[in-house]
């Protein structure tokens, strides 16, 4: 995980809360537009119906491989190993 003052390169994993208290996790290179679009309805089709959303957690990586692959783990997670990561 990086913490750079340049957002230029910079990929996000993330989890955000639904509406409906279910937790979504994705990717992006721009976390502030990204979330903007879930909660304008044009996000995933998970959270097109679970509007509004809120972000509870991301990551930072170099690389959109890194990021994936952070992903990847994350969406394997049981809900309350996704809750206790929110937490920390």
């Amino acid at each position: 995980m990086i913490f750079n003052e340049d957002k230029s390169n910079i990929n996000y994993v993330y989890i955000i809360e639904c509406s409906d208290g279910t937790l979504y996790t994705g990717y992006t290179n721009d976390l502030d537009k990204r979330i903007n679009t879930h909660n304008k309805g044009r996000g995933a089709k998970y959270t097109r119906c679970r509007l509004p959303v809120k972000l509870r957690y991301y990551e930072e990586y170099g690389s959109k491989g890194e990021a994936l692959k952070r992903e990847y783990k994350i969406k394997q997670m049981t809900r309350q190993q996704k809750l206790k990561l929110i937490e920390k």
